[in-house]
């Protein structure tokens, strides 16, 4: 994926060969309220030389995501798609509530179809950015970036990998579960082994990770480590075995579960919950890979962490290195509205409703490969 953004007299050119891999029924209504085709049907028997103008905002603070996804799908399924005029703001703008993001000027019947689909790209799109942005904010509250590590695999359907994965390199997640998450932005994929690998191995942590460092010598070696519910243990044992080459330690512990640590040193136990990954098992894990001289074992935490746990991890500096984050980035918590403001050149719009003029809105000249628009 390659996309060049440049300036020419105050506009946007954008220039790119992302593959988006629009559904070809898309062009025929199928995605469209009927609504939406009924009017396109009127406009062109009615008022066939109508001119609106759409515009797109939403209400909250957020990172801004799908606004090049939304273009091309207007050049791709828009009737004569050169004569419309688009102004945008870029994937990865901050924006305020209420704030254009978003418009386009030609005849209804062009494009006007299509405006649900665009408000559930930008809200989508935009929902995951800020999710992940605001998770990443959380963690560099200590005054150190920790990476985040997006794993939304599990928690959503397969066909928004690709549109989510993006949408989270635009929140500032550097790794992502997938290779289809990376699609739009030009990575692979990055992850070691999941509970799967050890369980093959008869939970035999050795043992399955000598197996993945044979199979993938050029990988940074990062197991995880609470499949037998027992990671001060299993992180000790790995240590042992690999040394330096041993570069992490993930815990994923369930929230229904309490580590045997606790079990086996029950004095500890105070006024906190002890299930799943809580700190006191962090520091107890790091005391114990430092006591041992494994201080450059990095710590990763996954399992349940959102905006608010990290938080509280971050403002407390507990030693973890990387957060692994999944469903808690999916929750689509943005809602992008698309108001006709405009017609004929003059304000005509519901009532509440009215034309919002943005300076910070450029205007687009798209070029894009429509051989490869469509799947």
């Amino acid at each position: 994926m390659k996309e060049i953004t440049k300036k020419l007299n105050g506009e946007i050119d954008r220039l790119t060969n992302k593959t988006f891999k629009f559904d070809k029924r898309i062009g025929e209504g199928w995605f469209s309220g009927v609504y939406f085709l009924k009017t396109k049907k009127i406009a062109e028997e009615k008022l066939p030389n109508n001119e609106i103008t759409m515009q797109f905002f939403q209400k909250s603070y957020a990172v801004l995501c799908g606004t090049d996804e939304v273009i091309a799908l207007v050049h791709t399924f828009a009737d004569d798609p050169e004569s419309l005029e688009i102004y945008a703001l870029k994937d990865g703008d901050k924006i305020s509530p209420n704030e254009t993001v978003l418009t386009i000027t030609g005849p209804y019947q062009s494009f006007g179809y299509l405006e649900g689909i665009i408000d559930g790209i930008l809200s989508r799109r935009t929902s995951v950015a800020t999710n992940v942005y605001n998770v990443v904010k959380a963690a560099r509250i200590s005054g150190k970036q920790k990476p985040i590590i997006f794993m939304g695999d599990r928690d959503d359907h397969y066909t928004q990998q690709a549109g989510d994965g993006y949408a989270a390199f635009i929140g500032g997640s550097t790794a992502q579960a997938t290779h289809a998450m990376n699609e739009w932005w030009g990575k692979q994929g990055m992850g070691t082994m999941p509970h799967a690998m050890v369980q093959m191995f008869e939970g035999d942590i050795v043992a399955a990770a000598k197996a993945y460092h044979e199979t993938y010598p050029d990988d940074d070696l990062t197991l995880l480590v609470d499949y037998n519910n027992d990671v001060i243990q299993d992180s000790l044992k790995v240590a042992r075995e690999f040394g330096y080459t041993l570069k992490g330690v993930r815990l994923d512990t369930s929230k229904n579960m309490v580590d045997e640590f606790f079990l086996r040193e029950p004095e500890i136990m105070g006024d906190f919950d002890p299930r799943g990954v809580n700190p006191t098992l962090i520091f107890a894990l790091r005391e114990a890979l430092d006591r041992e001289g494994f201080e450059h074992v990095q710590i990763i935490a996954s399992g349940g962490f959102d905006e608010d746990k990290i938080k509280a991890f971050e403002q407390e500096n507990f030693p973890v290195d990387m957060y692994g984050v999944g469903r808690n980035l999916l929750d689509n918590k943005i809602g992008f509205t698309g108001d006709n403001v405009l017609l004929n050149g003059k304000h005509e719009a519901k009532k509440g409703r009215k034309y919002q003029p943005n300076p910070r809105l450029k205007k687009v000249h798209y070029h894009l490969n429509m051989e490869m628009a469509k799947s």
